[in-house]
């Protein structure tokens, strides 16, 4: 509509200004004058067409209507499915060619960073630095095992653990592992505060940042912002192992996600590895389990130095898991559909390397689900032009880390 708008209006100019100079019948055009107007109009519509196509150059779908017809009786998933069909999708890919994937990628990221409040914590804390502090140390055998707190807002200092393994020289890659839902945010760093919690642990594979020190990586196991000493003092005192409602509730107010400062963490964490330990910034990793999983694959999405993504019982469609069943608050977003499914998030990290770990029996992400969004996510990286960039590891059990899947992609790709 624009375009032709402009193009009446120029031709209206035109035949005006040969208006104005037709003088007694007589035609004083002169050819420069005719040059110079034909060169404008050209000029007008070339740049019109040029702003154009500064605009993403997918082609929308036709709006999709809600379903009008009376219903004798209300069903609340047949509902919420028609609402989520009519979702806009308005970055759900849809291209074929690199051009296309470069256009849609840029544009994307930078509104995804803005809809889960990055954008707002990358203005409000241009000029912050990083701070951390050194709480303990021990040698555990295979390793050195440290406890720091990072500064990630001025008034967020934010637990993790530290691993370093010993007698390895030179750059090493690094891998930070966010973990999920439970009351031990040590987990994945093999601390653990049982023997049955150890058992649990081992069995599920969660210790997921001592699998990494022990395969030569600097390994970073972060509290998730809401969990451990993040918690509200009212958790605290009840001993509820998080407080993700209530982080939800005050984060929205304000414009933000948890699942955003989480990722954002996740950032600061990366800022300062990269300024104070020996890591090869070719290889960085983030690989964590369900709401470990979570901030991986979004953390990949929105971050570019994170070189691999390895999210474990996550990677599904939006609509069947989180969207068809109970999870915590902690994993919405606000109008995420009218942006895009899991897959499309997930594609903001092409052609940087992605492994989906899911198993056969996980009732929350469902395995049907994750072959579904991960035929998507396969377009995305071939129009990127590299489709084997990208894997999807099915595991034989349920909600769980599979380090099989995990590592034979790792030792696959690893940068040399």
């Amino acid at each position: 509509m624009i375009v032709m708008m402009t193009i009446f209006s120029l031709i209206i100019i035109y035949l005006s200004i040969i208006r104005i100079i037709h003088i007694k019948n007589k035609v004083f055009i002169k050819m420069k004058s005719i040059i110079y107007w034909s060169a404008l109009l050209s000029s007008a519509l070339f740049m019109t067409q040029c702003a154009n196509s500064k605009k993403i150059t997918q082609k929308n779908d036709i709006p999709k209507e809600r379903n009008l017809a009376y219903q004798d009786s209300y069903s609340a998933s047949a509902y919420y499915e028609d609402l989520y069909n009519c979702a806009e999708m308005k970055y759900a890919f849809k291209g074929t060619t690199y051009k296309e994937f470069e256009a849609w990628q840029k544009e994307f990221r930078d509104k995804l960073k803005e809809r889960l409040g990055i954008t707002k914590l990358e203005k409000q804390l241009a000029s912050f630095e990083v701070k951390a502090r050194k709480i303990d140390s021990e040698d555990i055998g295979y390793a050195i095992r440290e406890r720091w707190e990072i500064w990630t807002e001025p008034d967020v200092p934010l637990p993790f653990v530290l691993l370093l393994p010993k007698n390895k020289e030179g750059k090493l890659p690094l891998m930070i592992t966010p973990h999920g839902h439970g009351k031990n945010t040590e987990t994945y760093a093999g601390v653990y505060l049982s023997e049955q919690e150890r058992i649990e642990g081992e069995v599920g594979e969660r210790n997921v940042a001592v699998q990494a020190v022990q395969n030569g990586f600097i390994a970073i196991a972060p509290t998730s912002r809401g969990f451990g000493k993040t918690r509200t003092p009212k958790d605290k005192a009840k001993d509820v192992p998080y407080s993700c409602r209530t982080l939800l509730m005050q984060d929205l107010l304000v414009g933000r996600t948890p699942i955003g400062d989480r990722v954002w963490d996740i950032s600061k964490l990366i800022d300062w590895a990269l300024a104070e330990l020996p890591v090869d910034k070719k290889n960085i990793i983030v690989s964590g389990n369900s709401g470990g999983g979570t901030t991986t694959l979004f953390a990949g999405a929105c971050d570019t130095r994170i070189s691999m993504s390895i999210p474990a019982s996550y990677f599904s469609t939006f609509t069947k898991s989180i969207g068809a069943m109970y999870h915590c608050d902690c994993n919405y977003i606000p109008g995420i559909l009218e942006y895009g499914e899991m897959a499309d998030i997930a594609g903001l990290t092409a052609p940087r390397l992605f492994c989906a770990l899911n198993g056969k029996k996980d009732p929350m992400f469902p395995l049907k689900e994750a072959q579904k969004a991960f035929a998507n996510l396969k377009k995305i990286y071939t129009a990127a032009g590299v489709p084997d960039n990208c894997e999807l590891y099915v595991g034989n059990e349920g909600h769980r880390y599979y380090k099989a899947g995990a590592w034979n992609f790792i030792n696959k790709h690893l940068a040399k």
